[in-house]
């Protein structure tokens, strides 16, 4: 809207994505030139396919999302509990995705879980109407989508947060096809760089990017979706880490040990290096990644 992209010479196409996974085939098939999506997908399409994997370029997720939500009434507070369970997710949900390693860090066994897939907008109606009996996703999504089919998310429901067993990792991150590494180096600087310039004006002042979503999206409530995006600021963006490394930064140590998480989690027959899932060098400069 306000023409950065435009300025940094690049012609921009946006499409609703379908899950945090999907956007790594899309990417990596040059369907798209950029998404954004789930590093650690990254590490697995890196391991079996090395070179043609994306890279993630600018870190928007610093902090794991990944939970469980179940009916309070159900008591499941370990992940043993989970065997025998029927539980619901997008096919291209992300914790779904790493469910796998999920159970092998927290001693369960994923086989014995049941899954059933549906649209990203049922999940939540179908845990109410108890057609699953727990479901995947990032906590707030689900906590956001029970409140909007009528659910009151601290009374009703319990999340069991994958951090809290083994694995705090990364998340989502904005992520560019070799194709557009090798290509376009300087199309890449310049869309993180729009995209960082906007993201700060956006914390400054929530009601442009708010005014932005409901532009294109006017059907959707504007207090449900100013509420969202403070509740993702402060619970996934906005870390102890994240004032330390700069918005859309890494540390590497960390993001070392979540591709170690990833690669035995998964027994990935190779462990990618760190610059094959995401590269710095398309950061802007640290100032100007720490705001005000």
């Amino acid at each position: 809207d306000k023409g950065y992209f435009k300025k940094a010479g690049i012609d921009i196409q946006l499409d609703q994505g379908s899950g945090s996974g999907a956007a790594v085939p899309k990417v990596a098939s040059t369907a798209y030139d950029a998404g954004f999506g789930d590093i650690n997908a990254i590490t697995r399409f890196a391991a079996k396919h090395k070179g043609k994997q994306p890279v993630a370029v600018y870190m928007i997720y610093n902090q794991t999302p990944f939970v469980i939500a179940t009916p309070k009434s159900a008591k499941i507070t370990s992940p043993k509990q989970l065997e025998g369970l029927t539980l619901g997710a997008p096919a291209n949900d992300g914790a779904f995705k790493l469910f796998p390693a999920f159970a092998n860090i927290a001693g369960f066994n994923a086989s014995k879980v049941n899954w059933q897939h549906m649209k990203p907008n049922l999940r939540v109606t179908m845990l109410k109407q108890g057609k699953v009996q727990g479901v995947s996703g990032y906590q707030l999504t689900v906590l956001f989508d029970a409140m909007r089919v009528g659910m009151n998310p601290d009374k009703d429901l319990d999340f069991m947060r994958f951090a809290d067993f083994g694995m705090d990792l990364y998340s989502n991150a904005v992520m560019v096809s070799q194709k557009m590494l090798r290509n376009h180096p300087d199309k890449v600087k310049g869309m993180v760089g729009a995209i960082n310039k906007a993201f700060w004006e956006v914390v400054a002042n929530p009601k442009v990017g708010v005014d932005a979503v409901m532009r294109r999206e006017p059907l959707l409530k504007r207090a449900s979706e100013r509420d969202r995006l403070m509740a993702t600021l402060k619970h996934l963006i906005i870390s102890p880490e994240m004032k330390k490394v700069g918005m859309g930064g890494i540390d590497p140590v960390r993001l070392k040990r979540s591709i170690k998480i990833v690669s035995n989690a998964f027994k990935l027959k190779r462990t990618p290096a760190p610059d094959e899932v995401f590269q710095t060098q398309f950061l802007p400069s640290m100032a100007e990644r720490m705001g005000k």
